[in-house]
């Protein structure tokens, strides 16, 4: 959901004061604050956003502005489906990886 055009973009005072104090290629700037919006003074800084376990570095490009910093930092981490089909079709695949590269191996030496 948007927010009121007569509010503005919501941008935390605490990472603007961050922003203010430094410059681009000063390093990474810890944030907490996943909510913000990113403005058009943030481009070229790389935030670290906390994703409740770690800061995930973010560069902020020309095109993340009026997005929200939680937006490039994921909380959740896909574990993949699967079961017993997933896992043979995996030790498939790396069978025939393992059997090219000895292939490709063989061929190398013989020349």
């Amino acid at each position: 959901m948007t927010r009121s055009l007569k509010k503005g973009p919501y941008v935390d005072e605490k990472v603007m004061k961050k922003v203010t104090k430094r410059k681009p290629n000063d390093g990474v700037i810890k944030i907490w604050a996943r909510a913000s919006s990113i403005a058009p003074e943030m481009v070229g800084y790389t935030f670290g956003v906390h994703n409740g376990k770690s800061h995930e570095e973010v560069l902020v490009t020309e095109d993340m502005v009026g997005h929200r910093f939680g937006e490039f930092s994921p909380t959740t981490k896909f574990v993949k489906h699967g079961g017993k089909m997933q896992k043979e079709a995996e030790q498939a695949a790396k069978q025939a990886e393992i059997s090219a590269a000895q292939a490709a191996k063989g061929t190398a030496a013989k020349k």
